[in-house]
């Protein structure tokens, strides 16, 4: 199983049925996928656009002005690109999950976070 996918099922067991429905919903819509980030990596990562795709805009603006580090940098990434959308996902999950919870009644909220501890 792929480790961003059992980190997302992790993060979801906490919420109710509606929540899961409005998490899959807005997790569905800003996922970045690894593999489209590697095949933007190959064509143009000296332009840095695979960074811009996974959210680094600083990193993207650092390939753009550097040419991809003169390849090297590009090279790295065509490696590292993958792992890069994947932790940015799970961080999205996390940030989904934590303004889903914020959104629950006050009550809720602190049964919620007793239940995961």
């Amino acid at each position: 199983m792929d480790i961003e996918l059992a980190q997302v099922a992790i993060i979801k067991k906490t919420l109710s049925n509606d929540e899961r429905l409005q998490f899959d919903m807005q997790f569905g819509g800003q996922r970045k996928n690894p593999t489209t980030a590697l095949i933007i990596g190959l064509f143009f990562g000296l332009a840095g656009i695979d960074r811009f795709y996974i959210g680094h805009t600083v990193l993207g603006f650092g390939k753009l002005f550097t040419f991809g580090g003169i390849g090297c940098w590009t090279f790295i990434d065509w490696f590292l690109i993958k792992g890069a959308a994947r932790r940015r996902n799970i961080q999205l999950a996390e940030e989904i999950h934590t303004s889903l919870v914020q959104m629950r009644p006050e009550g809720e909220q602190r049964a919620a976070s007793a239940a995961a501890s």
